[in-house]
């Protein structure tokens, strides 16, 4: 059994904070839990809360900064994408709902992977996510 209980927090970064802020608390009703002003030796940063005991911290960076053209993977740097997990086939269907609405870029269809139900999606910045949730045959 692994030691850990699971993900703290992934990092990632955005040309457009207050954009990429807005994208996440209509998308998910994610929330600003800190914040870091930009300094001489640190980006401004936020910490969201995404629930679950999960948080992203939002990096803002000048465009020509962060690398990665975001559309293939082993192009999008070290970390390819990353997925969130909802409790239903249901919350996921909201959540597809939810993504449009926030805006979100190249929401897919609700597919079938292993033993969980998957929705590939890309955010306000492009970066390509993923929305999971077990499979129940009977929902």
């Amino acid at each position: 059994m692994p030691i850990t209980t699971g993900f703290n927090h992934i990092a990632t970064l955005t040309s457009d904070m207050n954009r990429t802020i807005t994208f996440y608390e209509t998308a998910f009703d994610a929330k600003v839990i800190f914040e870091i002003e930009r300094s001489e030796d640190h980006p401004w940063m936020k910490i969201v809360d995404v629930g679950g005991g999960a948080a992203l911290n939002i990096f803002e960076a000048r465009a020509g900064e962060i690398i990665g053209e975001r559309r293939r993977p082993g192009h999008r740097g070290a970390v390819d994408h990353f997925a969130f997990a909802v409790d239903s086939r249901a919350t996921l269907e909201g959540v597809k709902e939810r993504l449009v609405a926030a805006g979100a870029q190249e929401v897919g269809e609700i597919q079938r992977l292993g033993g969980e139900l998957s929705l590939f999606f890309r955010d306000a910045d492009g970066l390509e996510l993923e929305v999971c949730c077990p499979d129940d045959p009977q929902s």
